[in-house]
């Protein structure tokens, strides 16, 4: 197989972010990345971890509000942050403007993960909580408890 080639992005919308997923793992290799676009105020998913996968964000532009194991940071251009295998983490963006950023994983949590989330916020209704959480699980991700990072 020809890897210099390589396919255009999927792009798929969750809620307000928008997920350009560039890697999926595969070909020997167990990373995926994607670029994700986070408007000011978005609604961004609750404070997660995942055991079995490790997350490195790294800012493109604008300003995102990142927190791994109780530590906050406002990652700017050139600014990253890793999450270890079951660091409770969460992202958002009380900033002004869009931020923007690549995140990977390792292993690959996948873009089907994205496509069922997407699938589950509806326009009209908010999510069914207890369906969404059952996704986040059955794809590895375990949600915190609001306490164990700071808003």
């Amino acid at each position: 197989m020809d890897r210099s080639a390589t396919p255009a992005p999927e792009v798929i919308r969750v809620g307000q972010l928008e997920i350009r997923y560039l890697q999926h793992a595969g070909h020997g290799c167990d990373m995926g990345m994607f670029e994700m676009i986070v408007p000011p105020g978005s609604n961004v998913p609750p404070p997660h971890s995942h055991a079995g996968n490790e997350e490195i964000v790294y800012v493109l532009e604008g300003t995102l509000r990142y927190t791994v194991s109780g530590e906050t940071r406002d990652l700017r251009a050139g600014d990253s942050m890793a999450t270890p295998r079951g660091a409770v983490h969460a992202f958002s963006n009380p900033h002004a403007a869009t931020a923007r950023a690549l995140v990977v994983n390792t292993p690959d949590i996948g873009a089907a993960y994205f496509r069922e989330v997407a699938s589950l916020l509806g326009a009209d209704a908010p999510p069914d909580r207890a369906r969404l959480i059952a996704t986040m699980q059955r794809f590895g991700l375990t949600p915190a408890a609001p306490a164990n990072v700071p808003a």
